[in-house]
């Protein structure tokens, strides 16, 4: 029979503890004796603690600082908007705790997938703790880092769906302290994977044994206890489920036929049209049977644009059904349709995934013109987050949110722009960073503009910057009107959106502008959600028009600040 030496050390200290307050309660009372009885009561809450998990000494950063007497604030850079279509995304400069902080008011429960790429805490000027780097020999590298880690982390969790997940890039250094720290905030339970990424190909020559892999842990926001399994099919099973899961998809034999004798075996015809609308996968396909013209159905799109399509209509991929008459149709082949049944593997290979030394090639193909000292030494490849994103993403979830509040060099947002365009999805992304060295318009921002130019992706992007209003020794009246100031960015922020060109979003901070609202019917009409200044106040005859059109109201900034308004 196994003792357990630690629980008999406890309970004898916890005796003890019992003996001293019974002397002292024998004792005459005073002052004293009533501090002393309170000091063991802390002292026993102490001593029946957590006995397993992670210790470190908690640190307090600068940030924690400033947003305990100011609260963060957006501001938009206007001459910094890209306007390409497409999914609106948002890059912010800025602390990432206090960008994080500013999240949870605009995304609590709405981040689909979040990849982050935080310092690996090397102790060669890679992790800058309050302005300063972390070296080896600093007794507290690891506290400091897991102190900066969970804040972060917490806040991840938070802004979770209920299906959404977490892939984090690490390596030796932080591997086993930041596993048990995700053990801690996610819970085991919710635990996906470890995959270890073959990262670089090239020899360490300067060491005994070369370290050419990292890892990416993955956490689920819930995961089931069965039907577990990673599968690369992209299971559409996923998103339907009430969480998390991954099933795989058994492919059924009897829907391929071969009326057509095709080498490649038997097919299916899929449609060729998706939901949503694409204006660059808009145009017309002519039936070279008929010769009669088709355009995507209305509210949807073509899956691929036209030069992809063209191609595959000179590979005999593109049917128009069984007469040669209808619509074009995709060939799905059953053996393309078996081979992406296979279950995943954990390890994730640099042929596939690509490595680190490609991801430094891409960025300096697009940066060639920008100082040596600026490019980051191990950026991670596009591939890499396009195959993560092929492997964990459902058909379903065309218009998801992608979050990286460690951005870097952007390769998050590219890699969101690539998978779009490959899969016809509208994922949009939130890239957060701060502007130390002017990264964050010279690296992350360029980069996003620059392969937007380049691949003329679909998409468009607002800067913001984080700013801070003071709020310490003041009343929340005293300062919601500095609030409103930077509630635009916010409301296109939550709603993924440039408010200027939605109409079925409007924003009122003037009793001007509220009469204007009502009797403006073109806008009233199309308006489904109603932000409006908290000190304004709508007549009767107003309030009733609002029911009565289902328009949605949020009193602002309460809406957003409504914890500062309860302090």
């Amino acid at each position: 029979m196994s003792v357990n030496l630690s629980k008999q050390k406890r309970e004898d200290l916890l005796a003890k503890i019992k003996e001293i307050r019974t002397f002292i309660a024998s004792a005459t009372q005073d002052e004293n004796t009533g501090n002393l009885l309170s000091y063991l009561s802390d002292l026993e809450k102490d001593v029946n603690g957590k006995k397993y998990g992670l210790v470190f000494e908690e640190h307090l950063e600068e940030i924690d600082k400033v947003l305990d007497t100011y609260t963060p604030v957006l501001i938009e850079e206007s001459n910094l908007f890209i306007n390409n279509g497409g999914p609106m995304n948002f890059l912010i400069e800025g602390d990432n705790l206090a960008s994080l902080h500013l999240l949870e008011m605009t995304h609590r429960g709405k981040i689909d997938i979040i990849f982050i790429d935080p310092p690996y805490n090397r102790g060669a000027n890679d992790f800058i703790y309050d302005d300063n780097y972390i070296v080896k020999t600093d007794t507290f590298k690891h506290s400091k880092y897991l102190s900066f880690m969970e804040k972060r982390l917490s806040i991840a969790k938070s802004l979770l769906s209920k299906n959404g997940c977490i892939f984090i890039n690490i390596d030796d250094n932080e591997f086993a302290q930041l596993k048990i720290l995700c053990d801690k905030i996610f819970g085991e339970e919710n635990f996906i994977a470890c995959f270890p990424w073959h990262n670089r190909t090239s020899v360490q020559n300067d060491t005994d044994i070369s370290i050419n892999h990292e890892y990416i842990l993955s956490y689920a926001k819930k995961r089931r206890a069965i039907n577990r399994r990673l599968q690369r099919s992209n299971a559409e099973e996923w998103y339907s489920l009430e969480d998390f899961v991954f099933q795989p998809k058994k492919t059924d034999r009897s829907k391929y036929s071969n009326p057509d004798n095709d080498p490649r075996g038997p097919w299916k015809a899929d449609p060729f049209d998706a939901p949503a609308i694409r204006e660059n996968l808009t145009y017309e396909i002519v039936n070279p049977n008929t010769g009669e013209s088709f355009w995507p159905p209305k509210g949807r799109h073509w899956r691929t644009e036209k030069s992809k399509y063209e191609a595959l209509l000179a590979d005999n991929r593109i049917v128009f059904g069984k007469t040669g008459k209808t619509k074009p149709q995709l060939k799905v082949f059953y053996s393309e349709s078996q081979a992406k049944g296979e279950i995943a593997t954990s390890w994730l290979d640099s042929n596939t995934f690509d490595t680190s030394t490609n991801g430094k090639k891409e960025l300096l193909t697009l940066l060639s013109d920008t100082p040596a000292e600026k490019i980051f030494d191990t950026p991670k490849p596009i591939k890499l987050y396009v195959e993560l994103l092929k492997l964990i993403i459902s058909p379903k979830l065309l218009n998801g949110v992608v979050l990286d509040f460690f951005a870097g060099s952007g390769t998050t947002g590219q890699s969101v722009m690539e998978f779009n365009r490959i899969a016809g999805n509208s994922l949009s992304f939130i890239l957060c960073t701060d502007n130390q060295n002017n990264i964050c318009k010279d690296i992350t921002y360029e980069r996003i503009k620059r392969i937007i130019d380049k691949e003329n992706y679909a998409a468009s992007l607002k800067y913001y910057k984080v700013d801070y209003v003071p709020i310490s020794e003041r009343l929340y009246y005293e300062y919601a009107d500095e609030l409103l100031k930077h509630i635009r960015e916010l409301v296109d922020l939550e709603n993924i959106t440039n408010i200027t060109d939605n109409a079925e979003i409007a924003i009122v901070l003037t009793e001007e502008e509220l009469d204007a609202f009502f009797e403006n019917t073109n806008v009233f009409f199309k308006c489904k959600k109603l932000y409006m200044g908290h000190g304004l106040l709508p007549t009767g005859e107003q309030e009733d028009a609002l029911q009565n059109h289902d328009i949605e109201l949020r009193i602002i900034p309460d809406y957003y600040y409504r914890d500062l308004q309860e302090m």
